[in-house]
């Protein structure tokens, strides 16, 4: 979560949640300055936990003791699906939907009228057939760029909101997708990371329904001169062949998957609605190890779920072993209003909840050194995020010196606070990166 600036000429966009919000966060900035918007904050929320929406309405009381004057508009997925509750706040001049937060018009002074009838502009998200490809030129402040390919979801996972906040699964074309990466590769981005709501269920309502894999090879194939390109989060069960070929065979399509688990045991899965099994994403992960060796994997996972016993517990424990996992984002199980889970009698105490998630993260964290342990004496290529901080084509952090955007070939020779070090060979003397 950002915070923020106390420039009062400036529109100021404070995102929470996840990648697809960051990069519409960089939609929302530059429409609202084409717009002349000034002393005004945006606050995209997200509504995956309770504990994202406190925040975000911690952060709108905080803004407005510290500006007074300004303009709050609160937008994304948790004022998508409860709109009523942000426009209740003091705080809160305007209420701005997931589709309105995208549209230049929404921003323009008449829009911004303070009237009762245009205070809430929320649209329902289910009448939305379309994803506009929302064309950005670069991130502020980023080495890498999210472009976005894909919005919604057709599942109905038993924990989750999100639909209700980002509507049906739809799909940018792929010619608008091959225009958005080249204008960021000319622009000087190294890497790209595709992202979306549910991005591996990408085409089936474009012509000629095509898939992730295929989109992601014509995309490749198109800006040559793109060196890495990176999936974000992808749903196990839906990996099609052709992404499949790509991972064991296109270097430039980097070996990091995160993988959407939530959990390691099948009656909690079913009980999930989840589509996949236990067994099912231990093979997926043994299948693309024996095509890219060198693949690494993170997981969402969540503890806590109702029912969960200690015994359905340790399964999502050890799924971390038997799937080779090395970056977890662990959830304690937060109810949602509205969706099934949250009518299950039987729920795990929220102290549980809490001690569950912190013995996942920790088995996380051990995983994760020891990954860190097993790049030393490796030689890494490293994208340069910022100076003192780049990122492994495995994702793994580095402490290297440089200008944002630049590749290193980088010898790695220690673990030093949770980062990779080593010798950055661009330099005649081989000097330590850091």
């Amino acid at each position: 979560m950002g915070a923020p600036r106390q420039d009062p000429a400036a529109t100021e966009v404070v995102t929470f949640g996840c990648r697809l919000n960051t990069y519409e966060s960089e939609v929302i900035t530059r429409n609202a300055a084409k717009a002349g918007l000034t002393d005004a904050i945006v606050f995209n929320t997200c509504a995956v936990t309770a504990e994202a929406e406190r925040q975000a309405r911690q952060a709108i009381r905080k803004a407005r003791r510290e500006r007074p004057d300004a303009r709050i508009l609160v937008t994304g997925c948790a004022a998508q699906i409860d709109p009523a509750s942000y426009a209740a706040m003091d705080e809160v001049d305007q209420v701005l939907g997931n589709e309105e937060k995208l549209q230049p018009q929404s921003f323009l002074p008449g829009s911004l009228s303070g009237e009762a009838t245009e205070r809430v502009r929320v649209n329902d998200i289910m009448s939305v057939t379309e994803t506009a490809p929302h064309l950005v030129s670069g991130l502020a402040e980023r080495a890498r760029a999210f472009v976005q390919v894909q919005n919604g979801c057709d599942h109905r996972c038993t924990f989750c909101v999100i639909p209700y906040g980002r509507g049906n699964s739809r799909s940018v074309p792929m010619g608008e997708i091959v225009s958005q990466v080249r204008t960021l590769v000319e622009n000087g981005y190294r890497e790209v990371v595709l992202t979306g709501v549910d991005i591996s269920s990408y085409g089936p309502d474009l012509p000629g329904a095509p898939t992730l894999g295929q989109m992601v090879r014509r995309l490749l194939a198109a800006v040559p001169e793109l060196p890495r390109l990176r999936i974000s989060s992808i749903d196990c069960i839906e990996i099609d062949e052709d992404l499949m070929r790509l991972i064991g065979e296109e270097e430039r399509l980097m070996p990091h998957l995160h993988l959407s688990l939530q959990a390691g045991d099948d009656m909690i899965l079913k009980r999930m609605k989840r589509r996949h099994l236990r067994d099912e994403a231990i093979a997926l992960t043994e299948r693309l190890r024996r095509l890219r060796p060198e693949i690494v994997f993170g997981a969402d996972l969540i503890a806590g779920f109702p029912t969960e016993s200690e015994a359905m517990f340790a399964n999502t424990l050890d799924i971390v072993d038997a799937c080779g996992l090395t970056y977890l984002h662990v959830f304690p199980y937060s109810e949602r209003p509205g969706t099934p889970a949250a009518r299950i009698p039987n729920r795990v105490d929220k102290s549980v909840r809490k001690d569950r998630a912190a013995r996942l993260r920790a088995k996380g964290d051990r995983a994760l050194q020891s990954y860190l342990r097993s790049r030393v004496g490796t030689t890494e290529q490293v994208l340069i995020e910022r100076d003192g901080m780049g990122r492994t084509e495995g994702f793994a952090p580095v402490a290297i010196h440089g200008a944002p955007g630049d590749l290193a070939a980088v010898r790695i020779t220690g673990v030093v606070d949770g980062k990779l070090t080593g010798a950055d060979l661009r330099t005649p003397a081989a000097k330590p990166a850091a």
